[in-house]
C-alpha cells in the first residue's frame, strides 16, 4: 500500500476569517488515516489568504475525496479544491 500527498487549496469565505483559527479547524476535521505535512499560505487577491495544507492519504482509500468533504463542511471555508498530487 502506497501513500499520496496532494496540497489542497482552502479559500475562506471571507478575508475577515481568522486563518490561525481556520487551520486548526482544518486540523481537527482530517478524516481518519490521513494527516496533514504542513500549511503554506497564498496570499490571492485584496486582502484574501487561501490556506494550503499537504495531505498524506494512502492510496487505497479513493484519493482525497474523504479530506475534500471534511474540510468543505469546516466553518469559515468558501471553497475546497485538489492542487498538486502524487505518490510518495
Amino acid at each position: 500500500m502506497g501513500k499520496v500527498a496532494a496540497q489542497i487549496k482552502v479559500m475562506p469565505e471571507s478575508p475577515d476569517v481568522d486563518l490561525d483559527a481556520l487551520q486548526e479547524r482544518l486540523e481537527q476535521s482530517i478524516p481518519e488515516g490521513a494527516k496533514i505535512n504542513g500549511f503554506e499560505r497564498d496570499e490571492v487577491a485584496f486582502g484574501l489568504v487561501a490556506l494550503l495544507p499537504t495531505v498524506i492519504v494512502p492510496d487505497d482509500t479513493g484519493g482525497t475525496e474523504a479530506v475534500e468533504e471534511a474540510f468543505a463542511s469546516v466553518e469559515g471555508v468558501e471553497s475546497v479544491e485538489v492542487g498538486e498530487v502524487g505518490r510518495l
